[in-house]
């Protein structure tokens, strides 16, 4: 398996697409039922490899990640051969980035000497969509990509 399999809520919410795929293998639901009950190994291969499946599309067609912690935020645009970051580190250790008022304090004091701003790019080398699951087991998700838009114009002008 080379993403994670998907959780039973994800399973859950994919339920037709899981359909789908179980059909393109010629495998209806009496069949499906079988597989579980007398080789319950092949049954969770199909749900290995329908994971595979459901995060490589997730993860080919990811453009921006964001990833916030108590004092830093992290910003990421997914290019296809290299990534581009935008990390702000709250000097004030008291400031929480995951708390509505944090972010409302860094919108205060975005440009001052109480946040530290570095922007990086760094190649992803052999597999683009392995580094970006990478930032996702990290605690990175998926997003429009405002918020980095945002700062980066700033940043440009």
């Amino acid at each position: 398996m080379k993403y994670n399999r998907l959780t039973k809520e994800q399973f859950e919410e994919l339920h037709p697409e899981f359909i789908n795929f179980l059909a393109t293998q010629s495998i209806d639901k009496a069949e499906w039922d079988k597989l579980k009950a007398e080789q319950p190994e092949v049954a969770e291969q199909e749900l290995d490899v329908f994971s595979d499946l459901i995060w490589e599309g997730v993860l080919s067609r990811a453009i921006y990640l964001e990833h916030f912690s108590k004092n830093h935020i992290f910003l990421f645009h997914c290019f296809e051969k290299h990534i581009e970051s935008i990390i702000l580190k709250s000097l004030v250790p008291e400031t929480d980035f995951l708390t509505k008022e944090g972010l409302q304090w860094l919108s205060d004091n975005m440009f001052t000497e109480t946040i530290e701003m570095k922007i990086g790019k760094k190649e992803y080398g052999e597999d683009r969509n392995a580094a970006i699951f990478g930032l996702v087991q990290q605690g990175a998700f998926l997003s429009d990509g405002q918020l980095y838009q945002q700062i980066n114009s700033i940043i440009q002008s």
